[in-house]
């Protein structure tokens, strides 16, 4: 995983003390290979902050990629997306601990390198690298996300990352995703020196609106993961607080508290006031 923006647009924003500090590294790099011997053919070898197609290419430090996919909590069921993959190397840890894992680099040279360097580590026949535009590809069958970008792309994703699939996880180096707060984040120690940030976050189902319930109504208002709303049941109204955990649903609606699941139009769960207990369902 690295940067995005390419420099010059970075440099135009932030000025070139910003850039110089920030060491900014994110991933679809572009960057042109590295100088050959005339009539000699040698491999590529990328540099850091090297200028790519939407940032600077740094790479993730491996202790970072470790924590990431265990905050990620990945198993040999998942299927692991990393947009700017780079070097590879986050597609090649997964694949190491057994999960099927994709990179999308735009730089065709880092492809390559990828490629090898999975070759390298035995499981060249067990990664998929492509190169493609992170913004124009289909990542919609990953169950987990990793990422490496710089704010302003993560906001471009962030709408594409929505509509995916409820539970879907969401792993970011070091930079967040605006407004949509992360449910944790952690700090690599030991090896990790600079970019030992990640912020994580799951893709909630969508429950804005009303709710038919057996005895009334229920409306909720969402903002990413968190809600609000009312519970009008037989003429009496509570405030409704809570939040959404990939298909799982949590309020309290006054005494009572609701745990349920999402499934389309219809949830199903069980509603607990003051110990006493029953299954309801609500619809659409």
């Amino acid at each position: 995983m690295q940067l995005s923006q390419s420099l010059p647009r970075i440099l135009a924003v932030s000025g070139l003390a910003a850039v110089l500090a920030c060491n900014v590294a994110l991933a679809q790099t572009k960057g042109a290979s590295t100088p050959q011997e005339k009539g000699a053919k040698s491999e590529y070898t990328p540099t850091v902050g090297q200028e790519g197609k939407d940032v600077v290419w740094v790479p993730t430090p491996q202790a970072l990629v470790e924590r990431m996919l265990d905050m990620a909590r990945v198993t040999k069921d998942d299927f692991v997306t990393d947009l700017g993959s780079g070097d590879g190397r986050t597609v090649i840890t997964a694949a190491k601990r057994g999960v099927r894992a994709k990179g999308i680099e735009y730089n065709p040279d880092m492809v390559e390198l990828s490629k090898r360097n999975a070759a390298k580590e035995g499981v060249g026949d067990k990664v998929e690298l492509v190169r493609g535009d992170i913004f124009e590809s289909d990542f919609s069958n990953a169950s987990v996300i990793t990422l490496f970008l710089l704010p302003s792309l993560n906001q471009r994703l962030r709408p594409i990352i929505l509509n995916m699939k409820p539970g879907t996880r969401v792993v970011s180096n070091t930079f967040d995703m605006g407004d949509w707060q992360a449910d944790e984040q952690i700090q690599a120690t030991g090896d990790c020196t600079s970019y030992c940030r990640a912020y994580f976050w799951m893709v909630p189902a969508k429950v804005s609106g009303k709710w038919k319930t057996p005895e009334g109504e229920l409306t909720l208002d969402q903002r990413y993961q968190i809600l609000s709303g009312q519970l009008s049941n037989n003429n009496q109204h509570a405030q409704v607080q809570g939040k959404v955990i990939g298909d799982r649903i949590v309020f309290t609606a006054g005494r009572a508290l609701f745990d349920g699941k999402v499934n389309g139009d219809s949830i199903e769960g069980t509603l607990d006031d003051s110990g006493d207990k029953k299954t309801i369902k609500l619809t659409r």
